[in-house]
């Protein structure tokens, strides 16, 4: 049963990125119902190529936050080791272009529970789900705008 909802969680993860970058915005910010998305786009660490990908995210203050969970998988996403990498990037809020500048935090850093909890709460409680189900530790990526 993992298997197959993990299967469909990545094909509606690549349908939704490519509404919301075909769109430009228009469509993508409300397509999962109350869970805003945004669209974060990196630059890949090999490539040098600019990638993008549809993420639930969470308000902080001005920052942005997503949490590099990849469904509860025991493998970081592709798009984390991007960020880390590259942490220059741009988000769409809908059609609305920010840069940011990514900060990856992990169990243990001193902001990182209370960020979670608040991606947690925006998300309906599934990263908490997410926790339990790998053993590897979930990142919370804070993405300040630039200024």
């Amino acid at each position: 049963m993992r298997r197959l909802i993990d299967a469909f969680n990545r094909r509606f993860t690549r349908f939704h990125t490519r509404v919301y970058v075909a769109t430009g915005g228009w469509l993508g910010h409300r397509m999962t119902g109350p869970v805003t998305s945004l669209l974060l786009h990196s630059t890949g660490r090999r490539t040098g190529l600019r990638r993008s990908v549809a993420l639930v995210y969470a308000r902080a203050g001005d920052a942005y936050l997503v949490v590099a969970s990849n469904f509860g998988g025991d493998r970081p996403p592709a798009w984390l080791a991007n960020l880390r990498a590259h942490p220059e990037a741009e988000v769409n809020i809908g059609r609305h272009l920010v840069k940011v500048t990514a900060q990856v935090l992990v169990p243990g850093d001193g902001e990182y529970e209370a960020l979670m909890a608040v991606a947690d709460r925006a998300n309906r409680g599934r990263y908490s789900r997410y926790r339990t189900m790998t053993d590897r530790p979930i990142p919370v990526v804070r993405l300040v705008p630039a200024r």
